[in-house]
């Protein structure tokens, strides 16, 4: 609330959409780390070791590759034309419609990313603070959502790029945090804790089984394509890049918060190790399903935090996930207001009073969408962040195809087909999916979206002018 007060001064109409072009880039790579990882990388990252091992190291990898891509690809493109919204591209590229389509398919992503996110964040709170009160769970996402809203109204990204630096700090001293108290509890040394987790029958990184989901070219492949969707066509990620000064501050930025990204997230995969460890340890056991996988390995992680460590542990883990809980979603709504008034509401030639208006009500709109997605979510089990990727790979696919397309080909497509090539696509994906599935075994894990981008440019080239 400090910070809003205090960066919300002497804003312009711009400032809730744009910062004004003015943060520092360091600032920003800093923060970006903490809306990247968010609740779900802090809980599900260490669970998923469980059932999945390393084997999400190899997507990791793919990532960095893919910010090699947004940042001398991209960025230069977005900042050329001088963008607020990056679907602008779509239209100068193709057409209005092809503009919309783009906006549409981020506004469904991000929303029910947002979502998804929070959720599992709000459940952690739930479980450690709200039962005990006896105050309903649709309650504390209410109070959680308003409080996002009561410091991003006003300046919006602004104030963002400021919340976003200190939520980061948090989110990684509570990793490291944790891990010296399971460490110290169980006697290890700081070599000794790196033997254990190296030589731990979970230390698998690379999967070379073709038939696997994990099989190392789908998670590396996957793992270039949905970092150059998810963060390069992504409106929440690179709005924050764009109130970067210039062009090369704002590459500094994506190449700096990558190398950070891949360091925190190996950190969390080895806490996810030493969480096992632990458990193993002390009898603490998680529900087993039929195929003989964990079952709610996103509970691991809190259960042992706040009721195992003691009270530094427990209250530097809630912290962490209040912290990052707000990182993400405060800047996916910020992100979802701003793509939805400029590519639907045509907000650049309204009057100041109406600017004010009609930001209000979208930011209200969508906090109450990113609520009912929560509550349709809310008994869902497994790890949430296999679940937002698969997800990513139908939503983010035609964005992909509708980028490669327009940046590395020539060919003009008719603008009024583009949606219904969009929305077919994801279908198709999804079907051949099954149909692999079952008839041979084979599984697209995360490259569906590299199969959904490849339908899609299709269907568009199939459509092309002449």
């Amino acid at each position: 609330m400090a910070i809003s007060y205090f960066t919300s001064r002497n804003s312009s109409d711009e400032s809730f959409f744009t910062g004004d072009r003015e943060s520092p880039w360091f600032l920003v790579a800093f923060g970006m780390v903490g809306a990247a990882l968010s609740g779900v990388t802090f809980v599900s990252v260490p669970g998923m070791v469980g059932s999945n091992y390393f084997y999400f190291f190899q997507f990791i990898l793919g990532n960095v590759v893919g910010y090699l891509f947004i940042t001398f690809v991209l960025i230069p493109l977005y900042f050329k034309l001088k963008l607020v919204s990056i679907y602008g591209y779509l239209e100068d590229r193709f057409g209005i419609k092809t503009r919309k389509t783009g906006s549409l398919f981020f506004l469904v992503s991000q929303s029910f990313g947002a979502a998804l996110r929070l959720l599992l964040a709000a459940k952690i709170l739930q479980f450690a603070f709200f039962d005990k009160l006896q105050i309903p769970f649709f309650i504390t996402v209410i109070i959680i959502l308003l409080l996002v809203w009561l410091y991003t109204n006003k300046s919006g990204i602004k104030t963002i790029v400021w919340t976003d630096t200190l939520q980061t700090f948090f989110l990684i001293s509570a990793a490291v945090l944790t891990i010296f108290a399971i460490t110290t509890s169980l006697n290890l040394s700081l070599s000794e804790s790196i033997t254990e987790v190296t030589s731990h029958k979970y230390f698998k990184i690379f999967n070379w089984d073709h038939k696997s989901g994990n099989y190392f070219y789908k998670q590396f492949i996957a793992g270039i394509l949905i970092a150059i969707a998810m963060m390069g066509l992504d409106q929440n990620m690179m709005q924050k890049t764009l109130t970067c000064k210039n062009r090369w501050d704002a590459q500094k930025n994506t190449l700096t918060f990558s190398m950070i990204l891949a360091v925190t997230q190996f950190l969390f995969l080895g806490l996810g190790v030493l969480l096992y460890i632990y458990a193993e340890k002390h009898n603490i056991s998680l529900p087993i399903g039929e195929n003989g996988v964990f079952l709610d390995t996103d509970t691991l992680f809190p259960n042992i935090a706040l009721n195992y460590l003691g009270i530094i542990a427990g209250i530097s883990f809630l912290l962490g996930i209040i912290a990052a809980s707000f990182s993400s979603v405060d800047s996916a709504l910020t992100a979802l207001t701003t793509s939805f008034t400029y590519d639907f509401l045509d907000i650049e030639h309204k009057s100041s009073q109406e600017k004010k208006k009609i930001k209000n009500q979208v930011l209200f709109g969508f906090s109450l969408i990113v609520f009912i997605i929560i509550m349709l979510f809310s008994n869902t089990r497994g790890d949430v962040i296999s679940l937002i990727f698969k997800v990513a790979g139908y939503t983010y696919g035609p964005l992909l195809g509708l980028f490669l397309l327009g940046m590395f080909t020539k060919i003009n497509v008719k603008d009024k087909w583009v949606p219904l090539v969009c929305i077919v696509s994801p279908f198709l994906t999804y079907f051949l999916s099954i149909y692999l599935k079952s008839a041979f075994n084979f599984d697209f894990g995360f490259i569906n979206i590299a199969v959904n981008a490849l339908l899609t440019i299709i269907g568009l080239i199939i459509l092309k002018k002449k």
